[in-house]
């Protein structure tokens, strides 16, 4: 699914593409793509890293990338990847261009594209975090199955057509939530729970501390988080909305007396994190909560590895924006 909307990002951005290179599985291997109206034909993962791009974009899974990743980097290519592979190996750049961006250099030939839902969180995270500096967050995801890929896709529309199917999950997703997102850990924690924690460390700050709960629900796109946030100072919410409403990639929707808050079917196909229901935690001295909403396919996911892709042409590191 990331793979489909990364060809319409690139399509929207209008990205300079001199050649462009699909690449799957081997069953796939000689089907075609269109592409801007031209038809391409997929080719195999030797086949690609012979060809010397100077971009690869991976969303193929962990193991695909462990594997791959590190042969198309030494070949010359820089690889921008998707999955969790890459995520917190040290040597490793974990890149939101709006925050860290400025960080990459030409000897980053693996670039780790950060997780959905984490992706959201640092960017509202950002600007209060400069301003006020955050020692804690508290994260409750609603996570859209979209997160899970097609299969979760064709579960919730099979049980809403009371069509037997296969499962994506351990139980019905339709009428239902799971606090299950990923496999759980030795902790209690899931995966999805512990990214949220580590890579917000790894994009904002170390001193960061994160506690998360990962829900699935019945939402076919766009990730909602329910987000508790302690600051070392105390804030002016006028001046958080306004911090909110001057940074890129932030959109604000606050204004509960018209109904006016972030929703994933507002979301859904937009670039932008929405935030917004911004109000004092009343229980405890410097704490805010917010509700931030983004489409995970394409922030959280798409859009920022394209994102990534243009700022390493802007800055040089690979190829030219004028060639």
């Amino acid at each position: 699914m990331v793979g489909r909307v990364i060809l319409k990002v690139l399509r929207e951005d209008s990205f300079p593409i001199t050649e462009l290179i699909p690449v799957a599985s081997e069953r796939s291997i000689g089907n075609k793509i269109d592409f801007g109206g031209i038809e391409y034909t997929i080719v195999g993962l030797q086949e690609a890293l012979e060809m010397k791009a100077d971009i690869a974009i991976f969303s193929a899974g962990g193991k695909t990338s462990l594997e791959w990743a590190p042969k198309f980097a030494e070949s010359g290519t820089t690889v921008i990847d998707n999955s969790s592979a890459w995520r917190m190996h040290e040597d490793k750049k974990l890149i939101v261009p709006e925050i860290n961006g400025h960080l990459l250099t030409d000897s980053d030939k693996i670039i780790a594209n950060p997780n959905c839902s984490t992706i959201q969180l640092v960017l509202a995270l950002k600007p209060l975090h400069e301003k006020y500096g955050v020692e804690r967050v508290v994260v409750s995801t609603y996570q859209s199955i979209s997160g899970s890929g097609v299969k979760a896709t064709r579960q919730m529309e099979n049980e809403r057509n009371n069509d037997p199917g296969e499962m994506a999950y351990p139980y019905p997703i339709d009428k239902n939530c799971l606090p299950h997102c990923d496999d759980f850990l030795d902790n209690g924690y899931t995966k999805e729970e512990m990214k949220l924690t580590n890579e917000t460390k790894k994009i904002l700050d170390p001193n960061i501390n994160v506690t998360a709960t990962a829900v699935r629900v019945p939402v076919a796109g766009g990730h909602s988080e329910a987000v508790n946030v302690q600051f070392s100072k105390d804030f002016d919410l006028a001046e958080v909305r306004r911090l909110l409403h001057n940074e890129p990639g932030i959109t604000l929707k606050d204004d509960p007396a018209t109904n006016v808050y972030p929703m994933p079917l507002y979301a859904e196909g937009k670039d932008d994190v929405f935030v917004g229901r911004l109000r004092r935690d009343e229980s405890q001295a410097n704490t805010l909560n917010m509700w931030v909403v983004s489409d995970n396919l394409r922030k959280g996911a798409a859009t920022n590895t394209v994102q990534i892709a243009r700022l390493i042409m802007e800055k040089g590191l690979v190829g030219s924006l004028a060639d």
